[in-house]
């Protein structure tokens, strides 16, 4: 099935949003770090040890504390209003281009059919 030429930019402009809006936030700090050794390939080996002791698999971590999730919703929130008002100036194009140089490499994205109400 062929994409239609809404479809195609609804894309771009997805993977944009989703880079500049997104991706290049505080997620990129919380992104950084060394990442574990796992043996098993599926983390069921890696296990945190906070400072009471505790033994938490991996999986059951939580990686954000609330600050950090109230700071990186406020940044994407901002980012994405910023990104709708100045989406038709010049400059912010000019921005949008470059970053999707890099975007366009990544996966088509597909229509969410929970967040949309559509029939799965």
């Amino acid at each position: 099935m062929s994409q239609t030429k809404e479809e195609k930019v609804a894309a771009q402009l997805a993977k944009a949003m989703a880079m500049i809006c997104v991706r290049n936030t505080l997620l990129e700090d919380l992104h950084a770090g060394p990442v574990p050794v796992t043996r098993t390939g599926d983390y069921s080996d890696v296990f945190v040890v906070d400072a009471d002791g505790n033994r938490i698999p991996w999986a059951d971590v939580s990686r954000l504390d609330d600050d950090e999730m109230r700071d990186l919703m406020r940044q994407v929130v901002n980012r994405l209003y910023t990104f709708q008002i100045c989406f038709a100036e010049p400059e912010f194009q000019a921005v949008v281009n470059r970053w999707l140089g890099v975007a366009r490499k990544w996966d088509e994205p597909v229509l969410d059919r929970r967040l949309s109400g559509a029939p799965s």
